[in-house]
């Protein structure tokens, strides 16, 4: 089946003359050459949906005038990227990782800070921040007192999106009570605060983290290593170049022995096998060799 036959079946009722096939290709083509999403023919749907209240607002009568405009325009294009990126995470999501962070990275962290040591992580695609506060909850741990020691050391979380919409909310670090529900509940004792409906980071927290906009295909400002790399359920979206580079980059970033934590169904092949050395299940460390 060609993509404009099986495109007229998935969209039924939609004008060709308002989005066709050539439409989708070329909205593609920019998807994966700005920010490496792959979209296949049975996404085509989910890109109308997604990106017809920009083409309304942008002023184009059709898709096809719409593509035009995000080629010429950067940051019409950037919107289109955020609009085509995909924001579901939720607290302690995969908790295995935080309790491994926890028992196993977490103690030689703590011993570093205490000698007078730095401690730099990162939450490569944050989203909305639920991963990027789990976390750092876990971090300081359920002892206030002693977690506000933590705090005071020199520690250091950058958390980075490509969609700006989803940083925005992590920035304001306000949830719903109930998403907080996977949270240890001791945790959440010591680290948020109510207001009414909904739990608010606490000051101490947001002050450790720095939220920046990045396209992880795009250039790197950062100079400095991290200790800890969390980048999950990010690469299901890319191709297994684009998902090869990238883990090979993020292995140059880990710092001595380093760990780096990918997805539950994302697994680290290529060049980046001679650098990083299985710990568990999706959790990788940096080799002493590398």
């Amino acid at each position: 089946m060609s993509i404009s036959t099986a495109f007229a079946q998935t969209l039924p009722g939609i004008s060709p003359g308002v989005y066709s096939a050539d439409d989708f290709r070329a909205i593609s083509d920019i998807a994966y050459r700005e920010a490496g999403i792959v979209l296949p023919e049975g996404k085509a749907m989910l890109v109308y949906s997604r990106l017809a209240p920009l083409v309304r607002t942008s002023g184009c009568a059709t898709f096809g005038a719409y593509v035009v405009r995000i080629r010429e325009d950067a940051e019409e294009r950037q919107k289109t990227v955020c609009a085509l990126t995909t924001n579901h995470t939720f607290f302690y999501r995969e908790s295995h990782h935080f309790d491994h962070f926890r028992d196993n990275i977490r103690p030689h962290l703590l011993r570093r800070l205490a000698q007078g040591g730095k401690v730099r992580l990162w939450s490569a695609g944050c989203s909305s921040g639920e991963e990027t506060w789990s976390l750092l909850m876990t971090l300081l741990g359920p002892d206030r007192k002693a977690g506000l020691e933590i705090a005071r050391s020199d520690v250091r979380m950058l958390a980075s999106d490509i969609a700006t919409h989803a940083l925005n909310k992590a920035i304001a670090a306000r949830y719903a009570q109930d998403d907080l529900k996977p949270v240890p509940e001791p945790l959440r004792a010591a680290w948020t605060t109510r207001d009414g409906d909904e739990a608010v980071m606490a000051p101490e927290l947001r002050d450790l983290v720095r939220f920046r906009t990045l396209n992880l295909l795009g250039e790197w400002p950062m100079q400095a290593r991290f200790d800890v790399i969390f980048c999950r359920n990010v690469m299901i979206y890319f191709d297994n170049p684009t998902k090869e580079r990238l883990v090979s980059r993020f292995a140059g970033m880990l710092g001595g022995e380093g760990t780096l934590y990918i997805g539950h169904s994302e697994r680290v092949t290529g060049p980046a096998l001679d650098h990083l050395v299985p710990m568990g299940p999706t959790v990788y460390r940096r080799s002493a060799n590398a």
